[in-house]
């Protein structure tokens, strides 16, 4: 979202926060005594004390009645009894529930407390019982790791004594059948033909033990050739474990931060009561958490660069400006609109941008507005359906065939930002402005059917992909609100972590919410749980709107530096990384200081995306091992 008649696009909206008189006085006042805080403390702690036993609650149950107890003591209570033990409500083992939240908090407050009034013997005991579980955690997988070694080990073993046994013993030809493994039901990969070849050749043995020699040199050849038997090709092989064990080794710290992440996750998740029938290791014999890490790590160590596929130029010899506000996959992947300052919201084929070489690409479609554009939205249900927002506060629904606008809606006092379509519901879309307020529309009804009042300035705002109800709205006042339209009275939850406005909001899937921020980094959210789950740092965002976009694995995002940044999901750090150069050398050394990335887009879950710079410059990129 860049603007502006030169390369300096508008700035992202913010919020400065000025001392109130209460402020003042409030600052004036001494601080409340420690007593007070301890009775806060010690009212908060009665809180969480059981019923039953009087002490603070340990594996929290919650009853069909709304009250919380000790598992121990309420297993306990209801062996003699069956009745609620603070309000005799009828209750039987069947109406007791893990209560998720409650341990949540009180692992929290726990902890809040040893940190704070613990003794040092405390904080050492609690810091150690961390430490011993992932230690736990390492042993175990170390040894599951180990055994399913072993296996592979032993079936490959199984194997060449069985291809011995074809190649030097004669009479074990009729023992073909047996080449299917019966413990894992499968047959030797690349071997499928042995056992035709010797229900074909009922000859002589000395014929089939040199059909069988041939076939299995063949192999041998075909798995040389697969494995790389020239020298050049074993070279890359090596150069490419090679550069995946640097990559390892360079973001190791949050490697390993990631496993102990995803392997306390795996064993939380292994106590729900849905989880506990359910077997809580693969076929390899891993841990949830061992196997969220391996995937973990095989994306990471997959790619290393960004790869230029195709260049576009977006200029227009009757505007000077050129910066690219918005860039926008269709529903198929088969088109791509853009738009910006020039006020033109240009439509192209993606197959023949990358396929065919020329020096200017034509849109296969082109729309003229009123004003400068801020934002695309592309309908996931109606092809032919685009939405934009401009800098009059205009939101607008476009028919691409007919290079008409179906519906415009002038509700908006301010410039808007940001609208987007709901996928769930194709006929909603939702738009945010400068004039702080949050509109839902109805292409289908000429006025917005909700409106949601807020006290900033709106950067960006997204449907959740599984839901027409839920909004992410971010916010000039730094944070995140995350609204139900059933009730818009207060927000569901409000995200606080940025120091600065929040510029775009993007879901990766329907629990995840990717934010990016002037502060210079990207978060990770959960909207399901409530909390944070990530930091990205590596770009610079101080001022502009530099785009971001997401798919199931990655966050990409500009840079003021004109470079692109790759994150994957659960490592901190930029995983791939591009600077636009100019093919001019003269204007080469300026682009860093004079130019920055405006837009980003992932062409849905592929490796493949499209970038654009202030300058009006689009690349394809893909990444690249």
């Amino acid at each position: 979202m860049g603007g502006g008649e030169s390369s300096v696009g508008p700035l992202v909206p913010s919020v400065k926060s000025e001392p109130t008189p209460s402020d003042a006085v409030a600052a004036a006042l001494p601080s409340p005594p420690h007593e007070e805080a301890a009775a806060e403390e010690s009212e908060l702690d009665r809180d969480f004390l059981c019923p039953i036993c009087m002490q603070v609650i340990k594996d929290a149950f919650l009853t069909a009645c709304g009250h919380s107890f000790c598992y121990m003591c309420i297993a306990t209570h209801l062996q003699n009894k069956r009745d609620c033990p603070c309000c005799a409500h009828y209750l039987t083992p069947k109406h007791i529930f893990p209560n998720f939240l409650l341990n949540k908090l009180l692992k929290k407050t726990s902890a809040r407390q040893i940190a704070r009034h613990g003794t040092p013997f405390e904080q050492l005991r609690q810091a150690l019982r961390e430490i011993q579980n992932d230690l736990q955690y390492i042993k175990e997988d170390i040894n599951s790791v180990e055994r399913h070694r072993m296996d592979l080990y032993r079936a490959k073993e199984r194997y060449t004594v069985k291809l011995r046994m074809l190649m030097n013993d004669p009479s074990a030809t009729n023992a073909c059948p047996s080449l299917i493994d019966r413990r894992s039901c499968g047959t030797i990969s690349g071997l499928p033909s042995v056992q035709d070849q010797c229900q074909m050749n009922p000859g002589n043995s000395q014929s089939r033990k040199a059909d069988v020699n041939t076939l299995v040199s063949s192999h041998t050849n075909q798995r040389k050739d697969a494995h790389g038997g020239s020298n050049s090709q074993h070279v890359t092989q090596s150069g490419l474990a090679l550069a995946r064990k640097k990559r390892v080794l360079a973001q190791f710290n949050d490697l390993q931060e990631c496993y102990l992440q995803k392997r306390r996750h795996g064993a939380r998740q292994s106590y729900k009561p849905e989880a506990r029938d359910v077997n809580a290791m693969n076929r390899e014999g891993y841990h949830a958490g061992l196997e969220d890490f391996q995937s973990v790590l095989s994306t990471f160590t997959r790619y290393s660069r960004l790869r230029v596929i195709a260049e576009v130029r977006h200029g227009d010899l009757f505007h000077s400006a050129n910066i690219v506000s918005s860039i926008e996959f269709d529903r198929d992947d088969e088109l791509f609109a853009t738009a910006g300052v020039s006020r033109r919201i240009k439509v192209f084929e993606f197959a023949s941008v990358v396929n065919e070489s020329a020096d200017v690409q034509c849109p296969v479609v082109e729309m003229s507005t009123r004003s400068k554009l801020s934002c695309l939205s592309w309908n996931k249900y109606t092809k032919n359906h685009i939405a934009s927002s401009d800098y009059e506060g205009i939101v607008t629904v476009w028919d691409v065939t007919t290079r008409q606008s179906v519906m415009e809606y002038e509700e908006h006092e301010k410039r808007a930002w940001s609208v987007d379509f709901s996928r769930t519901e194709p006929s909603m879309l939702v738009s945010g402005s400068d004039d702080c307020k949050v509109k839902i529309w109805c292409i289908k009804q000429e006025a917005s059917v909700l409106n949601i009042d807020m006290k900033a300035n709106i950067c960006s705002v997204k449907y959740n992909p599984g839901s027409s109800i839920h909004v992410a709205v971010g916010s000039a006042d730094h944070n995140i609100h995350y609204y139900d339209l059933r009730n818009v009275s207060q927000p569901l939850h409000v995200f606080s972590g940025h120091r600065k406005a929040v510029s775009y909001v993007k879901f990766l899937s329907n629990n995840e919410l990717a934010s990016a921020s002037t502060d210079s980094t990207l978060r990770l959210w959960d909207v399901k749980e409530n909390l944070p789950l990530r930091t990205f740092r590596g770009h610079s965002n101080e001022k502009n709107f530099v785009g971001l976009t997401v798919n199931s694995e990655y966050i990409a995002c500009g840079s003021e530096t004109n470079e692109v940044f790759v994150y994957q999901k659960a490592i901190s750090k930029p995983a791939a990384w591009h600077r636009f150069a100019s093919s001019d050398s003269e204007e080469a050394e300026d682009d860093a200081g004079s130019y920055f990335i405006s837009a980003v887009c992932w062409k849905s879950d592929s490796p493949t995306m499209l970038t654009a710079n202030s300058r009006g410059t689009i690349k394809v990129l893909v990444l690249a091992a």
